[in-house]
């Protein structure tokens, strides 16, 4: 797993566009490993998974059930991998932030809102 060779990424410079074709394939491999491992107990029905370089976003989720993450996915603790994986997997059955929503999240990362709460400072950029 990628993640456990790089367990706490340090950055020198801003991520590039060469950075995203370096970790773009571990990233598809390491958010297909995690939507293997949770949606068997999710069970939930989803189409496109897609790895991308967005500059706000960890994850999301559309209307039409495909799963898109951010390559810089791999670069975080796997707990937070693991969060956003959930996350978006939860977008799947709750398309909201209702309590509905955080109840599923919560079922398989009890912690999730400390790991939220570090996600927020952490910031997408990474640099």
């Amino acid at each position: 797993m990628y993640i456990a060779s790089n367990p706490a990424p340090t950055f020198q410079k801003k991520l590039t566009r060469k950075d995203y074709l370096k970790h773009k394939e571990y990233a598809r491999k390491l958010v297909h490993e995690k939507i293997e491992k949770f949606n068997s107990f999710y069970q939930f029905k989803f189409n496109r998974v897609s790895i991308k370089d967005t500059k706000s976003r960890w994850g999301s989720c559309s209307i039409h059930k495909n799963l898109n993450f951010n390559y810089k996915i791999v670069l975080l603790p796997e707990r937070m991998a693991q969060y956003i994986v959930v996350h978006e997997l939860c977008h799947l059955k709750e398309f909201n932030h209702s309590q509905r929503f955080w109840s599923l999240v919560e079922r398989t990362i009890p912690e999730y809102k400390e790991i939220r709460g570090e996600l927020k400072i952490k910031g997408i950029e990474l640099s």
